[in-house]
């Protein structure tokens, strides 16, 4: 009777325990409930369970440490207090699969907040531990440890070291030969954040033979995986020429650029980034981009999309634009231009619109070919609004002032250059000028458009400094015209004019002819 009580009595304890620890792990999952739950003192409770005899109420305690961890920092910072990460790394290489996977996510959890959260786990040897964790039968605990892993990869350079230093880029390439979608995805994505550091890391994940089974899945049907895929490959190609080239050897163009048609959002937009990456890197890279119809699917992407998907293939029709005159001409011919100029005159974010500004600026430098083009667009206007716009940033400003200046100097096409006659601030006017006083002398058509269009006069208006630069063009364009057609149009003439009229008098006012007689004096 008493032996049947007592063994009642601890299975209710048992079953209380079990009731307990499931409703915590309930409750954490709701925001609102982490800070009660934690002024309640529920921490060093749940770290007495992780200790338990029953393996199911360890594993549900160490899912509700992760629930709370995952709610905010605070909480987070509150799991390191309570010295609990060393249990949980301690336990991890002799509990079941069950356990390693909420261990996992607790590591995980604390990890993705900050980067001293980050080192915290690292501190107590919780990255040896997931290292172990790949190595794993079951995928998802590979899973659990490969996402932690990417969550303390994320933050820096050193907490990224400390997880390859640990040994895991080769055990996470070959997670990707996996058969798990799910798995397959985790892994690309935390191959992203190792490399995106340094040239070095990204190295270290290439020579372990990640490039050629990344390359294999950019056609895979799945939009997650193809995301992180194509991330990967970015973070790789961006630091060197030589890792871009690796990428490029694996034949991913112009495979790639079918996912420029990708339903999904991301995954358009990683293609873009990655053809940007390798793009700027030399022009032969360009060039091959170029070859291979990418341009063309790029300008296409930009006219479907908007905002922050627009803002990689902006960039990389600069990156290849800046290479030299030619690869510019095949931004020009593939109708890049107008498309960016739709792109300035749809888009608010100040970023976006300097990136833009950027990449007009690398097509229109070039030669007074490429500077006509873009003048041709009816661009400089806005690009010079842009600059005295008082709500534009920095960046902006000074960007829209560079690409003023840079296509001014090779512009020749007079039209264009006219309405900034009118508008121009004095920096920028005298670049205007001197295109005039180039231009001019050699062409009389636009001698003549000049004096019939206004121009003329509204340079006779301009006050420079003499001997100014300013001066120096206004004064060659004068040397364009006759003297008496400057004179016409310069300021104050028509008072000059009145006055010697006022003062004129006839040649024969002095030799008055008599007046007629009156009818008397002929009687």
């Amino acid at each position: 009777m008493s032996q049947r009580l007592i063994i009642q009595v601890f299975e209710q304890y048992q079953k209380s325990r079990l009731q307990f620890v499931q409703t915590v792990a309930d409750l954490a999952t709701r925001p609102q409930n982490s800070e009660i739950l934690h002024n309640a003192g529920v921490m060093p409770m749940l770290r007495s369970l992780l200790l338990d005899t029953v393996p199911s109420i360890q594993q549900t305690a160490a899912l509700a440490l992760g629930h709370l961890a995952n709610q905010s920092d605070n909480l987070a910072e509150a799991v390191v207090k309570e010295d609990i990460l060393p249990q949980l790394v301690h336990s991890l290489a002799s509990q079941n699969r069950f356990y390693k996977k909420a261990a996992a996510f607790v590591l995980r959890a604390v990890a993705t907040h900050s980067p001293e959260l980050a080192q915290a786990v690292v501190s107590c040897g919780g990255v040896d531990a997931l290292v172990l964790c790949l190595e794993e039968f079951d995928p998802g605990v590979k899973e659990a440890a490969a996402w932690a892993l990417g969550c303390i990869s994320r933050h820096n350079a050193s907490l990224s070291q400390a997880v390859v230093e640990a040994g895991a880029a080769p055990l996470l390439v070959l997670c990707l030969m996996e058969p798990e979608m799910a798995l397959k995805r985790i892994v690309a994505s935390t191959l992203s954040d190792i490399c995106k550091h340094t040239p070095e890391l990204a190295q270290t994940v290439v020579d372990n033979g990640a490039i050629a089974h990344l390359a294999q899945m950019i056609l895979s049907r799945d939009a997650k995986l193809k995301r992180q895929v194509f991330s990967a490959l970015s973070q790789i190609s961006k630091h060197s020429i030589s890792l871009a080239e690796m990428v490029v050897e694996a034949e991913v163009f112009p495979a790639a650029f079918i996912s420029l048609n990708d339903p999904d959002d991301y995954v358009r937009k990683n293609v873009a980034t990655l053809m940007r990456e390798v793009a700027k890197q030399t022009p032969e890279l360009s060039q091959l981009i170029v070859n291979s119809g990418g341009l063309s699917k790029v300008i296409d992407y930009l006219g479907e999309t908007h905002g922050q998907l627009r803002l990689p293939g902006i960039m990389m029709l600069g990156y290849v634009a800046a290479h030299n005159e030619s690869l510019a001409m095949a931004v020009i011919l593939c109708k890049g231009v107008p498309q960016l100029a739709l792109c300035l005159s749809e888009e608010n974010e100040q970023h976006i619109k300097s990136a833009t500004v950027w990449s007009l600026d690398q097509i229109g430098h070039h030669s007074p070919e490429h500077a006509k083009v873009v003048a041709a667009a009816n661009l400089l206007p806005k690009l010079l609004g842009l600059y005295m716009d008082t709500s534009s940033s920095e960046d902006l400003q000074a960007k829209s002032k560079k690409a003023l200046k840079n296509i001014l100097q090779k512009c020749t096409l007079v039209p264009a250059l006219e309405p900034l006659l009118y508008d121009a601030p004095s920096n920028i006017l005298k670049h205007v000028v001197c295109q005039f006083s180039k231009v001019l002398p050699h062409d009389s058509k636009a001698r003549r458009l000049f004096v019939t269009s206004g121009a003329l006069k509204k340079v006779q208006e301009i006050d420079a400094e003499p001997g100014s630069a300013l001066q120096e063009y206004i004064n060659a364009i004068n040397n364009c015209f006759p003297e008496e057609i400057v004179r016409y149009y310069s300021p104050g003439y028509s008072e000059s004019l009145l006055q010697r009229l006022e003062g004129y008098q006839p040649e024969d006012s002095l030799n008055t002819p008599p007046a007629p007689p009156t009818e008397g004096q002929q009687t």
